[in-house]
């Protein structure tokens, strides 16, 4: 296997059996693969590292993995709706396909006003955790984190807000470079979930 690859899918593991992020698995293995006594290389593309994730949920998690992210949807779906005059868009592996109970349900809000979305969260007497989205060469991100109960998977999922700008919402849509889009709106998770529950 080539180097890429080789950490693509240890960072595939992570993102699966741990819920890590791409990027924090990413770096993981490539940290796990340095201690190994490898050296330094390039990490792979978040698409090299998809690729990975689909192959390892193929392989030893397609008998629950459909259920697992049809219910994740529905609880995005729900939220979206709650959400709505914040502009919410569906991102991360519950949007891609690639979620599993393990995996957060990630939204990212466009608001005029950073404290609209904690105002609506406190209007609705929902707890929820403050936090920041590190990014490379920008400012991180503010993030509120939710802890939702799912009742068809019998447990609380993380439901994460990251808050943008409004006008962030343009560049929002742009897609990856096999042409698949990184997020979407709460129409085009409708569509998502109308095409699984078609026979």
């Amino acid at each position: 296997m080539a180097l890429g690859a080789e950490i693509a899918a240890h960072a595939a593991r992570l993102v699966v059996e741990e819920g890590m992020e791409y990027a924090a698995a990413k770096h993981k293995a490539a940290r796990d693969r340095q201690r190994r006594g490898g050296g330094r290389c390039e990490l792979p593309s978040n698409e090299e590292v998809e690729d990975q994730v689909r192959t390892h949920l193929a392989l030893f998690h397609a008998e629950e993995q459909p259920a697992e992210l049809q219910a994740l949807r529905r609880l995005a779906r729900e939220w979206m709706r709650r959400l709505a005059d914040l502009r919410p868009h569906l991102a991360g592996a519950v949007w891609r396909g690639t979620a599993t109970r393990r995996s957060a349900v990630l939204l990212d809000l466009y608001c005029d006003d950073p404290k609209a979305a904690e105002l609506a969260l406190l209007d609705a007497g929902v707890r929820y955790e403050v936090g920041t989205l590190a990014r490379a060469g920008s400012a991180p991100l503010p993030l509120l984190t939710v802890q939702v109960a799912s009742r068809a998977l019998g447990e609380n999922v993380p439901l994460v807000l990251v808050l943008h700008d409004r006008d962030a919402q343009r560049g929002a849509l742009k897609p990856d470079a096999r042409g698949r889009s990184w997020r979407g709106d709460l129409v085009a998770l409708e569509r998502l979930l109308a095409a699984e529950a078609a026979p």
